[in-house]
């Protein structure tokens, strides 16, 4: 029986030699592969200033403080998105406004956007974090004008989204703030790890610091400027959110490997697009004409109808059918995941929000319907025929 992965980080030679050079040369932490990798990501981004941490979710939260955002504040999410999106908002004290998201991109739907905008009376959204679900940009250009309007800053989730194009806008570019994976499930992998990227020096400035446990200087900069016996000043509260140089290490290989990883995912992207476009069934992921997809996932919607005749009871027997698919294929060594949470179906935040599994009946429909299927970089001819293969004899 074959094993195909859900995903698979590409590493070679490169990475393994890279990784040992921090234990030889002593920068553990923060070090100059860090620097190199910063470097590297905001010029492949076309950004003004980038800032690696040590994951995502902390780097969310760094933007939120930088940004303002505090205590008793509102930061809209969309509920369809990992959990570590509204974990962030509550790390800062403030309240999380679940939006509903357009099934058919899998991302927060504008129109819900406005009408929580709206009746926002006493405004109290000071923030919102679109995602970039899958790897396909948020509707950056709407969200950007509702909130400019508003004056709310915009924290972009692009934990999924490297290399993730509206026009010749990168993902994270537009917001205020965006913010990168690099888990294994991720196109560029650095085991753990996340990077911040932004337009203004002065936030930059801030979660610099922040992330360093609010150190006015980095180990390293104490090094290159001198005076590194004297520990630096300490002015704000901050947090230990640093990325390991190994990590960094990791990171630079990567970034030189990005143009083939991103070439190979959007191939085999286009063969399931190509070889799933007429099963009924299974709906293939939509990409609007001004955007590159990313693929961080190929996620399809389980369905035996239009998504505008969706109810909970069809959707509560799909999911049984879905289910049942995803256990098949899996006995016969494929792996799939469902795409992601519904958020506000889950324990912690439908007790503490007092919310319902059909409040947001879109994002409980992806939760339910949504199947990721295999793609990875060197993905051979012979597993994609596998599986493609095993999904026509199930359907």
């Amino acid at each position: 029986m074959r094993n195909i992965p859900i995903t698979r980080p590409f590493f070679g030679d490169e990475e393994k030699k890279a990784i040992v050079e921090p234990l030889e040369t002593g920068w553990i932490v923060q070090g100059p592969n860090v620097a190199e990798f910063e470097r590297l990501f905001k010029e492949h981004s076309k950004a003004n200033f980038a800032c690696a941490t040590s994951n995502c979710t902390t780097a969310l939260h760094l933007a939120l403080l930088a940004l303002g955002v505090k205590e008793g504040d509102k930061v809209v999410v969309p509920s369809f998105t990992y959990v570590a999106s509204q974990n962030s908002v509550e790390y800062c004290g403030s309240e999380v406004v679940f939006c509903d998201i357009d099934l058919k991109t899998f991302n927060l739907h504008v129109c819900e956007l406005e009408k929580i905008l709206e009746a926002d009376k006493e405004r109290k959204i000071k923030a919102i974090m679109p995602v970039s679900l899958f790897g396909l940009s948020a509707d950056m250009l709407r969200i950007m004008e509702l909130a400019n309007a508003r004056n709310i800053k915009v924290v972009e989730d692009s934990a999924c989204a490297f290399d993730s194009w509206i026009d010749d806008h990168h993902s994270g570019t537009m917001a205020h703030a965006g913010c990168f994976s690099f888990h294994p499930r991720k196109a560029i992998c650095t085991g753990e790890g996340g990077m911040l990227i932004c337009s203004d020096e002065e936030v930059y400035s801030q979660v610099r610091v922040l992330k360093d446990h609010g150190a006015s200087k980095s180990d390293l900069e104490r090094h290159e400027d001198g005076g590194g016996s004297l520990l630096p000043a300490f002015k704000v509260r901050g947090y230990n959110y640093r990325m390991t140089d190994m990590q960094g290490a990791l990171g630079v290989c990567q970034m030189k490997k990005a143009s083939y990883i991103m070439s190979e995912r959007r191939r085999i992207a286009k063969k399931y697009d190509e070889a799933l476009s007429n099963k009924a069934g299974l709906l293939t992921p939509f990409v609007p004409e001004n955007c590159i997809h990313g693929y961080q996932s190929y996620v399809c919607l389980f369905s035996d109808r239009p998504q505008e005749e969706l109810s909970m009871k069809s959707v509560q027997n799909n999911n049984i059918r879905r289910n049942k698919f995803m256990a098949e294929l899996e006995s016969q060594g494929i792996a799939t995941r469902q795409g992601t949470h519904a958020v506000h179906t889950l324990d912690y935040y439908s007790k503490r929000y007092n919310l319902a599994d059909e409040d947001f009946f879109h994002a409980y429909a992806a939760d339910r319907l949504s199947i990721a299927l295999p793609v990875y970089a060197g993905m051979s001819d012979e597993e994609f025929d596998y599986v493609i293969n095993s999904i026509e004899e199930l359907l």
